[in-house]
């Protein structure tokens, strides 16, 4: 459909377009551990959140969607007041999932987490745990991220996704991780040749005029808190609307 990158410092207003077939989901390579399927099932409250999850799915009416890891998931902590005036009534739904990388996000849309549901619209935001638990190579989570995206259209062909890039890691632009973090954000916008797939960077709208991640923002350097939802939401508010039919 198109790609939005949010400019800021390094970035720089793009739009693309074209009208393909919705993406194939990737090829599960052996030894990519990013593309095989994972549960975390050991971990009494995920086991618990992801019953939860199943169970809500399938007598709710959603028309967006959220998919993530921990930032998405803490739209019910620190961006719960953000969430009930942006989103509560547009019948979203959060399955983001603390500490997930894409192979737990894989899992759970296999095992039920989507039952029935046919949203407008999916926001996936996804990788950073790939990165911050093994440095995983860019290709391989970019590759998971994709699959992720076949997954959501083999469930519900129609849905519009809104893919973010991973958000900035580290508090300064050399860190290792936020390096690591850029370098599958130059594969996954390509992910938005497909027609229904949007790609939009927001990582800039975090960082000051250095490109520092201040704690003000993300205190850890990684996880926004109320300040940082805020600023989430206002920055992706026009092409969610878009991708919602909304005036």
């Amino acid at each position: 459909m198109k790609s939005i990158i949010t400019t800021a410092i390094l970035a720089a207003c793009t739009l693309t377009a074209s009208a393909q077939a919705p993406a194939a989901p990737a090829k599960e390579v052996a030894g990519n551990s990013a593309t095989t399927p994972a549960a975390k099932l050991n971990a009494g409250w995920w086991k618990k959140r992801h019953e939860q999850k199943v169970a809500a799915a399938k007598n709710a009416k959603v028309d967006l969607l959220f998919i993530g890891d921990s930032i998405t998931h803490s739209w019910e902590n620190s961006g719960k007041k953000i969430w009930q005036k942006y989103y509560a009534p547009r019948n979203a739904f959060n399955i983001g999932f603390s500490g997930d990388r894409t192979q737990h996000v894989l899992w759970r849309l296999d095992n039920g987490e989507m039952a029935g549901m046919k949203p407008k619209v999916a926001v996936i935001m996804i990788g950073t745990n790939n990165t911050g638990h093994t440095m995983q190579k860019a290709e391989e989570t970019a590759a998971g991220i994709k699959a992720i995206i076949g997954r959501v259209h083999k469930l519900s062909p129609e849905t519009k996704i809104l893919l973010l890039g991973v958000f900035p890691r580290g508090m300064n632009p050399d860190h290792k991780m936020r390096v690591l973090n850029n370098e599958i954000n130059a594969i996954i916008k390509t992910y938005a040749e497909d027609d229904k797939v949007t790609y939009l960077d927001l990582g800039p709208k975090f960082l000051d005029d250095k490109g520092v991640l201040t704690k003000k923002v993300m205190p850890d350097a990684l996880h926004p808190q109320a300040h940082g939802y805020q600023i989430w939401a206002e920055a992706m508010e026009p092409t969610l609307k878009e991708l919602l039919g909304e005036k």
